[in-house]
């Protein structure tokens, strides 16, 4: 009675595997199979035969199989064999060409000998076995090894049990294939500048425009003027431009409105860095020095920068760097100091960026006074250094 529920049992658990399948999962493995049966069976041999398993994968790893197998000696000592169980197999690596898995599994073993009468026994085996592909097929080999203890009373035998099979999948229906994904939505652009219609806020662009993410022409200094347009492309934020970008110089004289003092120079004369007319003497108004010394002040640098800018602006004018002192003390330590003066300035305007070609140095010393050396003043003005121009061609 109780062989028999062992029996009913793992009938059972079989169908339930085959039942609970999906559809492709279930699998079908015919085997031959060599036995090298126990001496305790009485029968010392070692003889073959056939199993049938089917299989349901039921994880990537995992799989469950009922096992039927028949197995038969003819000699003089004939031993017929039947098994039937189920087994648990788990895969010991991804699938691959050769995918190594362990076994395990209980069975009810049916054994009849001319020796002894018939024994219907319960077994436990244990094994592993090797998955082999050779292709893409879905058939596949398999090699596999058990041990298979069975209790026949006090005797226990175990057998050995190699066998070579096919595993055929059965039952699969097609996979449905996946649905295609879905086509971007193309949002209409009518002027092709990248920004959909929806978005764009300047809907004619014109095509080869560089747009933001409103759709609108770039204007990167902010001035009014599109980039593909804009000549002066880095114009200061706040000024004033013409249709090309640039800031306005109405007079014309290559200073800008917003920077130009002298705003209505005539046209052609030569003009400084603030757009007044260039004459004989370019004062050098600010520019002081300690007293008794040639060092300059430094609160003359800026006058001495812009006078730098101007002659840069004109490489061909030729000047001549003069200075001057007032009458007090003696005329000839007033001539030396005058010259150190004009050189303090000439090396300044070198060190610049003006041709040195074009620049040349003399002391005055007390002459050519353009104010009252009378008050102290008339000699401030007096002590002076200014940039004459010899030529203008």
């Amino acid at each position: 009675m109780k062989t028999s529920s062992v029996l009913t049992v793992l009938l059972l658990a079989s169908l339930f595997a085959s039942a609970s399948a999906t559809a492709d999962q279930n699998y079908l493995v015919p085997s031959v199979v060599y036995t090298d049966d126990d001496k305790d069976r009485l029968v010392d041999d070692d003889f073959g035969g056939l199993e049938l398993a089917l299989g349901n994968q039921l994880t990537d790893r995992f799989a469950l199989e009922g096992r039927l197998g028949i197995h038969q000696l003819d000699g003089v000592d004939d031993l017929d064999m039947v098994e039937l169980g189920l087994t648990g197999l788990l895969n010991l690596a991804d699938d691959r060409a050769v995918t190594p898995y362990a076994l395990a599994g209980l069975s009810v073993l049916r054994t009849r000998s001319v020796v002894f009468n018939d024994r219907l026994t319960p077994a436990v085996s244990a094994g592993a076995g090797l998955k082999l592909r050779v292709s893409d097929s879905p058939i596949y080999g398999r090699l596999e090894y058990r041990l298979r203890f069975s209790a026949e009373d006090s005797r226990n035998p175990k057998d050995h049990l190699v066998s070579l099979g096919l595993v055929i999948p059965f039952g699969q229906k097609s996979r449905a294939m996946p649905a295609p994904e879905p086509m971007p939505v193309v949002e209409p652009d009518s002027d092709q500048d990248g920004v959909p219609d929806t978005l764009d806020q300047c809907p004619g662009t014109a095509a080869g425009i560089a747009v933001d993410a409103r759709g609108c022409p770039l204007d990167s200094d902010s001035d009014g003027v599109i980039d593909a347009d804009d000549k002066c492309p880095d114009t200061v934020a706040g000024a004033v431009v013409d249709p090309m970008g640039c800031e306005l110089d109405s007079d014309a004289d290559g200073v800008v409105d917003r920077l130009d003092e002298c705003p209505d120079t005539t046209e052609g004369v030569r003009v400084d860095i603030k757009g007044c007319e260039i004459r004989d003497v370019i004062e050098l108004k600010g520019v002081n020095f300690e007293t008794n010394s040639d060092r300059l002040l430094s609160d003359g640098s800026g006058v001495l920068d812009d006078a730098a800018a101007t002659l840069r602006r004109y490489p061909d004018l030729v000047v001549e760097v003069a200075g001057y002192t007032d009458s007090a003390g003696n005329a000839d330590y007033n001539q030396g100091l005058s010259e150190r003066r004009a050189t303090t300035v000439y090396n300044y305007l070198v060190a610049a960026g003006v041709s040195a070609d074009t620049l040349s140095v003399r002391g005055y010393g007390e002459a050519n006074p353009i104010a009252d050396n009378a008050t102290a003043e008339g000699r401030a003005i007096n002590r002076r250094v200014e940039l004459r121009l010899i030529s203008q061609d």
